[in-house]
């Protein structure tokens, strides 16, 4: 097989399963979007988990569905159905519902999930492309996907349908996700590793505490100002009134244009001081301060509660926790 027609196959897979995704956008603009509104209003009245369940390539699918639906809102779990016949079908509770993915719909290792269900009246929710299959007459509810080519030229490997089958499943879980007014917040408590962990920390997780603060009174001179900022490396010094709110901030460039100005070390640092600088709060997010850093070309940032100072991030906390 020559490059050429290499690049053909690739373009080819492609384009059969982006054929494939534009026939389930249409799908949902029509009955199956109902029937997703449907799952959605199911899943939220059930106390209990997602139990995903598949065979095969459906379910590596139903994996990565059960795992989107952990991490934004919806407890799940995945049950394999091989195993859920020798022991695995306690974890599937009553107040469960069971979201069960095949193709066909006649994957024979799902009988016996299909008939816990039924004995036990766990809603299940189908995946497939035959409503008339074993597994789509059996379901309480069936969502069915449109039957559509596999970009495989012998049409066997699961290709465009698992395209398909994943693409629904992260639809149903955005919708969970929407409707149960899933925030960042919550994103960053099932995400605390790797850079989407450090882009949804805190400012309170990443600052120094309130022993590192460089901070004069507001009645402090410029040279008193300037022994605290040289003491500490930040590159700025906080002045705080009689009540130890933050009345302004000093920085490196305050210093040269106070000196520009003619100011002597003797003289009031209030004088030279910035008197509404850029704060941050404890719960700030660290990635938008990062860009409010950047913007406002600025390196470091005291953080207030009620107006005091409760701690201060540098920029070089933020990259060295890989906030990019």
């Amino acid at each position: 097989m020559s490059d050429e027609q290499r690049r053909a196959t690739m373009l080819r897979t492609v384009e059969l399963e982006a054929d494939g995704l534009q026939a389930l956008r249409t799908a949902l603009e029509g009955e199956l979007g109902a029937r997703v509104l449907q799952a959605v209003a199911l899943i939220l009245d059930r106390p209990g988990r997602v139990a995903v369940t598949g065979m095969g390539k459906s379910g590596h699918v139903g994996r990565k569905i059960a795992a989107t639906l952990a991490s934004t809102g919806t407890p799940a779990q995945f049950v394999h159905p091989a195993e859920a016949s020798h022991g695995d079908l306690g974890m599937i509770g009553r107040e469960d519902a069971v979201l069960a993915l095949s193709w066909s719909g006649e994957a024979p290792e799902l009988a016996d999930i299909i008939a816990y269900t039924r004995r036990f009246d766990v809603p299940l929710i189908a995946i497939t492309s035959r409503s008339e299959s074993a597994l789509g007459s059996a379901a309480d509810l069936c969502l069915a996907l449109p039957r559509m080519p596999e970009a495989c030229p012998n049409g066997l490997a699961p290709t465009t349908s698992t395209t398909m089958q994943l693409a629904l499943g992260d639809a149903l879980a955005m919708c969970l996700l929407e409707a149960r007014g899933f925030s960042p917040q919550d994103f960053s408590e099932f995400h605390p590793g790797g850079k989407l962990g450090a882009r949804l920390k805190r400012a309170r997780d990443l600052m120094h505490g309130k022993d590192e603060l460089p901070l004069v009174p507001l009645s402090a001179t410029l040279e008193q100002a300037v022994v605290e900022m040289t003491s500490r490396r930040f590159g700025v010094t906080g002045l705080v009134d009689a009540e130890g709110r933050l009345a302004g901030v000093l920085t490196d460039g305050d210093l040269r244009r106070a000196f520009q100005r003619g100011l002597a070390m003797s003289g009031p640092a209030a004088a030279a001081m910035t008197p509404t600088p850029r704060t941050a709060a404890p719960q700030d997010l660290a990635a938008d301060l990062l860009g409010l850093m950047n913007e406002k070309r600025i390196t470091s940032l005291f953080v207030l509660q009620e107006g005091r100072p409760v701690g201060i991030l540098h920029l070089h906390d933020l990259l060295r926790a890989g906030v990019l």
